[in-house]
C-alpha cells in the first residue's frame, strides 16, 4: 500500500484499484463543481445545476462509496486468507498485469520520452479542458472537418465543443507520432522493434481520453442525464468482473450450453482423463465412408465450432453427410500437473485409433484448429515414422502454425521475463485461463479491454447477448508444464520445424516425412497466427497441399457460415514461393470457404454408406456415456 500526495491509500500495484481511483476522484471534483453549474443532455459544458437534483446526486455518490468499501473489505479479507494460507496473492483480474511488467523489460530511453511526452500532452488539455468549463458550447450544425478519424470518438459529444476536439485530436496526432517514432527508431533487431511497438501501442490505448470519466463528453452527458446511475450501474459490472478476475463482455446468463450453445445432438462414446470424445448424430440417409475427428485448441472449449445453430460449423458438417467426431479438451486441474506434449500427441492419436476401432474403418479425415493443428502436425509425424500414416486419410488446418518464426504479435509476449512470469503464476500445476484471456485480450486492448471498460464501467451500458463473446471468456485452465514447454520448444526456439529437435513418447519428430494430402487455412487478417506464419507449412510438408486464405481473422475467419454471405476467400498456387506469389497468382471468391474445403475432402474419397450402427450413437447395443455436449466442456 501507498499514499498518494493527498495522504489517501491506495493498492497502486493493482491497475483496477488505480483506475477506479482516478475514476472516483474525477467524480469527485465534478459533483463539487455542480454547485454553480450542471451537464444538459444536448451540451457536454455545464449549464445551470438544479438544486433539486441534489439529492438524487448523493444518492448516486453514496451508493458508490459503499460498493466499493465494501468490495475493498471482502478484497482485503480474501488476500489474507490466501496469504496466510501460502497462496498467491497476484488475481487474474489485474488485466494489465502481463502487459506492465512486460514494459519493464522495455529499451528505457524510447519508452521514457514516450511516457513524458504522453504525460506533458495530457496535463496540456487536461488544462485547456478545465479553462474551456465556462466557454459555453459551439453549435452542432457545421461540425468541423476533423483531420484524423478514430471510432472511439464518433459520438458526436466529441465535436460539440472545441475542447473536445482539441484533446482527441491531439491525442491521436500524439499516437500517430509515437507510433512513427517507434518505427524509425535505430539500432533495434525486429524483434525488440516489435515489442517496443506493442508496448508503445499498449500505453498510447491506456492513454486515450475516452476512458476517462472527466475527459469524456459522451460519459459526462450520460453521467448528467442519469444524476450518475450509470456509474453506480458501472460500478456494479466492476465489483462483479474484479470479483471473478475477467473482464465481461456478454451477458453472462444468455445462453447455456446443451440449449443455445453447443447444442448439436450426439453422444460422448469415450473419454480419458485428458479429453471427452462426442459423436455427432447424424442427420442425412447416407454418409461419407471416412468419418471426421475436429481436434480443436485445448486454450479454448470446443465449442467455438458449435455456437448457435446458424453458426455452428459442427452442424454443418454433419448435414454435408459427414460422420462428425470432436475432442472435448479437459479444463487442468492439480491431476493434471505433469502433462505434458507427449499426452496431447498420444490423445490426438488414441481418439483417431478409436474410431477407427468403434466404426471399422481403416482410416480417418482430420481437423486441427490453432495449437491443435499444431500438435496434429506432430502427431502425423509419430505415426509416419511409425508406419502408421494410413490412419490418417487427410489433415486439414485451421490458422495453425508449425514454423513459429513469423508468428506475429504474440510472440512479442514471449521472452525471458515473460516466461518467468508465467512459471510464477502457474501455481498448483496450471495456468488459471484468465491469465490467458487477458494476454489475448492485451493484443487487441482498444477493441477487447478499453472499449468495455467504457461501455461497462463508465457509460453503464448492459451486455449484449454475443454467442462470439461468450465463448471467447469461457476460459480453460492450462497444464503448467506443457504450456511452458510449448511457449520454449515452439514459439521461441522453433524446434518443430527442425528435424529430429523434438520427440513424443519415444518417437522423434520430422515434419518433411508428413506424406499425408493437407488443407491450410489461413486468415487474412489473423493476429494470433498471421497468415505468413501459417503459409510456412507449405514449405515443410512432402505430401499434397492446398493452401486457401480467408477473409478476416483467428475466428470469423475460420467461423464463417454459408448462409451468412460474409468474406470472401481466395485460392491459388500452394506451391508458390511465398504468400505474396501466392496471393498474387489467387483467385477471390465472394462468401464462405467451407463448401469449397467439403468438395477438396471429397477428392480423397467420395464414397458413402447408409448412417446406421453406430454411425448413430447411443443405438441399439451402443454404450455411451453421456449426452453433448459432455461433463468436460462445463467444467469450471
Amino acid at each position: 500500500m501507498s499514499k498518494d500526495q493527498n495522504g489517501k491509500q491506495g493498492d497502486t500495484s493493482d491497475p483496477l484499484h488505480a483506475f477506479f481511483d482516478q475514476q472516483s476522484d474525477a467524480l469527485r471534483t465534478m459533483m463539487e463543481g455542480f454547485a454553480g453549474t450542471g451537464l444538459g443532455k444536448d451540451q457536454p459544458i455545464p449549464a445551470k445545476f438544479d438544486p433539486k437534483d441534489l439529492a438524487a446526486w448523493s444518492a448516486s455518490a453514496a451508493q458508490l462509496q459503499s460498493m466499493w468499501l465494501g468490495f475493498l473489505k471482502d478484497k482485503a479479507s480474501e488476500t489474507a486468507g490466501k496469504m496466510s494460507s501460502g497462496g498467491k496473492a497476484i488475481d487474474p483480474a489485474q488485466f494489465m498485469l502481463i502487459t506492465q511488467n512486460f514494459a519493464k523489460h522495455m529499451p528505457k530511453s524510447p519508452m521514457d520520452m514516450a511516457q513524458k511526452a504522453a504525460k506533458d500532452t495530457a496535463e496540456i488539455w487536461q488544462s485547456a479542458f478545465t479553462g474551456l468549463m465556462g466557454a459555453g458550447s459551439s453549435s452542432d450544425a457545421d461540425a468541423p472537418a476533423l483531420p484524423r478519424k478514430d471510432r472511439r470518438f464518433s459520438d458526436p459529444a466529441w465535436q460539440q465543443h472545441p475542447g473536445f476536439v482539441l484533446l482527441h485530436q491531439s491525442y491521436l496526432m500524439l499516437a500517430e507520432y509515437l507510433s512513427e517514432s517507434v518505427k524509425n527508431i535505430d539500432g533495434l533487431d525486429k524483434e525488440k522493434r516489435q515489442q517496443l511497438q506493442f508496448a508503445t501501442q499498449s500505453l498510447l490505448d491506456a492513454m486515450s481520453p475516452d476512458n476517462f470519466l472527466m475527459t469524456n463528453p459522451a460519459v459526462l452527458q450520460r453521467t448528467a442525464e442519469t444524476k450518475g446511475q450509470n456509474l453506480v450501474r458501472g460500478m456494479q459490472h466492476l465489483i462483479t468482473d474484479l470479483k471473478r478476475g475477467q473482464l465481461t463482455h456478454t451477458d453472462p446468463n444468455a445462453f447455456t450450453l446443451g440449449e443455445n450453445l453447443a447444442a448439436t445432438p450426439g453422444k460422448v462414446v469415450h473419454e480419458t482423463p485428458l479429453y471427452q470424445l462426442v459423436q455427432y448424430s447424424p442427420t442425412t440417409n447416407k454418409v461419407l465412408e471416412v468419418p471426421l475427428v475436429i481436434f480443436p485448441p485445448w486454450i479454448n472449449r470446443f465449442y467455438i465450432l458449435d455456437l448457435t445453430p446458424k453458426k455452428s460449423f459442427i452442424k454443418w458438417a454433419v448435414d454435408q453427410g459427414l460422420t462428425v467426431f470432436v475432442v472435448s479438451w479437459k479444463s487442468a486441474d492439480t491431476s493434471m500437473k505433469d502433462v505434458v506434449w507427449d499426452d496431447y500427441i498420444r490423445s490426438q492419436i488414441g481418439a483417431i485409433d478409436h474410431i477407427r476401432e468403434r466404426l471399422d474403418v481403416p482410416s480417418v479425415h482430420t481437423i486441427g484448429y490453432c495449437v491443435a493443428g499444431t500438435t496434429l502436425a506432430a502427431s502425423l509425424a509419430v505415426m509416419t515414422r511409425r508406419g502408421e500414416s494410413d490412419k490418417v486419410k487427410s489433415a486439414t488446418y485451421f490458422t495453425a502454425q508449425v514454423d513459429f518464426e513469423r508468428s506475429g504479435e504474440l510472440k512479442t509476449l514471449i521472452d525471458s521475463g515473460q516466461l518467468d512470469l508465467i512459471d510464477q503464476l502457474s501455481g498448483d500445476g496450471y495456468l488459471d485461463g484468465r491469465f490467458l484471456a487477458a494476454t489475448f485480450n492485451s493484443l487487441r486492448s482498444k477493441d477487447l479491454i478499453w472499449n468495455y471498460v467504457v461501455n461497462n464501467y463508465l457509460m453503464g451500458e448492459d451486455y449484449p447477448a454475443f454467442d462470439l463473446l461468450h465463448w471467447n471468456g469461457d476460459v480453460t485452465n492450462l497444464p503448467s508444464k506443457w504450456h511452458g514447454a510449448y511457449l520454449r520448444d515452439l514459439y521461441r526456439d522453433n524446434k518443430l520445424v527442425q528435424p529430429d529437435a523434438l520427440e513424443a513418447d519415444g518417437t522423434k519428430i520430422d515434419l518433411t516425412q508428413i506424406t499425408t494430402p493437407s488443407f491450410i487455412q489461413a486468415g487474412k487478417e489473423d493476429h494470433i497466427a498471421p497468415a505468413e506464419s501459417v503459409w510456412r507449412a507449405t514449405e515443410h510438408y512432402s505430401g499434397p497441399v492446398q493452401f486457401m486464405l480467408a477473409g478476416s481473422g483467428h475466428i470469423a475467419g475460420v467461423v464463417n457460415p454459408p448462409a451468412a454471405g460474409k468474406y470472401q476467400y481466395w485460392v491459388g498456387n500452394s506451391k508458390a514461393a511465398s504468400l505474396a506469389d501466392f496471393i498474387e497468382s489467387a483467385q477471390e471468391h465472394p462468401g464462405s470457404w467451407w463448401p469449397y474445403w467439403m468438395e477438396w475432402l471429397e477428392t480423397q474419397d467420395d464414397a458413402r454408406m447408409p448412417a446406421k450402427g453406430k454411425r448413430k450413437p447411443g443405438g441399439r447395443d451402443d454404450s455411451v456415456i453421456e449426452d453433448a455436449p459432455g461433463r468436460y466442456v462445463m467444467t469450471r
